[in-house]
């Protein structure tokens, strides 16, 4: 018997019973569809993140005060206060493998302009800020070395923090606003960037003179970050390096003594994440692949009821001169049929589920072609695998007990 004949045959068979093969067709569907769903917004938040790192700088540098805190263990205050200026002005002068650098000390309050308010923090940083940020003035300008020295109340302010308080939609550049009843005259509006991949507002954002936040608002000597830029990203284990020296030299410590500092890089931030998301995605897809193997479970259950009803059918083509391989191959195309077709509609669900879960819920989603690829091929082969049993069973039947089962 020739293959067409045999597909006709097993194509015959479902459709015979089409609510039957639809059933059985449903947890390969519902396999299917999961595992592209999930893969693809494993990836889309993976791609996500490292777009979101990428715009922040994917060569930073992030110098904080006290010592690594990845054990949880508490600090003394006094721990908090290891980064002076003369550590950001010795980074600034030495070091060889740093492009820009730039303090960072903060203060949150309430910014005031007229009857409009929003509840924000005034971040003190240098000129190099924007570069390592990649932050762009938008309208007005940044504030200049003189402003720094002199300790102005001067500020660049944030796209959000512009329509709070100037919700009339006039020019914030040369206008007054106040934060903690200090006032502080805007000399420019940063370009917008949205909102990061962790939920932040990236433009509730307000620069001001490191100086001025320092010495008007928190009466410190110390800082509370610094932010740097390695001169490529190939280049930043270097740089983490030389500024671990730098600091060392300055804070007088000894080889046996503990960093009491800790400098965190872009690239273990994304190593990080991406190996986070990797192990969400692949937990996410092993889910979504019990499906499929419950699907393949119904397959091979379904068969087994489908040699059990036929027997007799079975028997009749057997002492016509059909052969076991024949039998075997016709059971084993309906289970093929059943696998594939459910794999088809399964992939269209899939990446339909998947745009609307962009669309609906906003979620990053990309869907990569070897995630259909591969789905489909697993559910091809659970067909092959869960009915061969039941068709190799209807295959050695021997053809006068066949004709004699009732």
């Amino acid at each position: 018997m020739n293959g067409t004949n045999l597909f006709k045959i097993a194509l015959k068979a479902l459709v015979n019973n089409k609510m039957r093969a639809f059933l059985t067709m449903l947890g390969i569907i519902i396999g299917v569809a999961s595992v592209i769903t999930m893969l693809a917004i494993g990836q889309g938040s993976k791609r996500s993140i490292q777009s979101q790192i990428a715009e922040m700088g994917s060569n930073m540098i992030m110098i904080h005060p006290g010592a690594d805190m990845r054990g949880g263990v508490r600090q003394d205050p006094s721990a908090m206060q290891t980064l002076k200026l003369t550590d950001y002005e010795s980074l600034r002068n030495e070091t060889k493998y740093l492009s820009a650098v730039s303090p960072n000390v903060s203060s949150n309050g309430q910014f005031i302009n007229g009857s409009n308010n929003y509840p924000s923090s005034m971040s003190g940083v240098g000129l190099d800020y924007l570069t390592i940020r990649q932050l762009t003035v938008e309208n007005g300008e940044m504030f200049t070395e003189a402003d720094i020295q002199s300790s102005a109340k001067v500020c660049v302010i944030g796209k959000t923090i512009a329509d709070n308080l100037f919700t009339d939609g006039s020019d914030p550049v040369g206008r007054v606003i106040r934060f903690n009843k200090i006032p502080f005259r805007v000399v420019g509006v940063l370009k917008s960037k949205g909102y990061n991949s962790m939920g932040q507002d990236q433009d509730a954002v307000v620069l001001a003179p490191y100086t001025t936040v320092m010495k008007r608002l928190l009466a410190v000597t110390y800082l509370q970050g610094i932010f740097a830029s390695a001169l490529t990203e190939d280049m930043t284990d270097l740089a983490t390096e030389e500024v671990s020296t730098i600091l060392r030299t300055n804070h007088k410590l000894k080889s046996t003594d503990d960093d009491d500092f800790n400098i965190r890089s872009q690239q273990e931030l994304s190593s990080m994440l991406s190996s986070t998301t990797n192990l969400m995605t692949t937990l996410l897809a092993c889910i979504a692949g019990i499906s499929l193997i419950v699907g393949g479970i119904g397959i091979m259950n379904i068969m087994y009821v489908s040699v059990t009803e036929r027997t007799r059918e079975i028997g009749l083509r057997m002492s016509v001169g059909a052969r076991g391989v024949d039998i075997l191959s016709q059971f084993l195309i309906e289970a093929i049929l059943i696998s594939i077709t459910g794999g088809i509609i399964g992939v269209f669900l899939g990446v339909g589920a998947s745009f609307v879960v962009k669309g609906i819920l906003n979620w990053p989603v990309y869907i990569q072609l070897w995630s259909v690829f591969l789905s489909f091929a697993v559910c091809t082969l659970t067909g092959v695998f869960f009915g061969w049993y039941p068709a190799k069973k209807a295959a050695d039947l021997d053809p006068i007990e066949a004709i004699r089962y009732e």
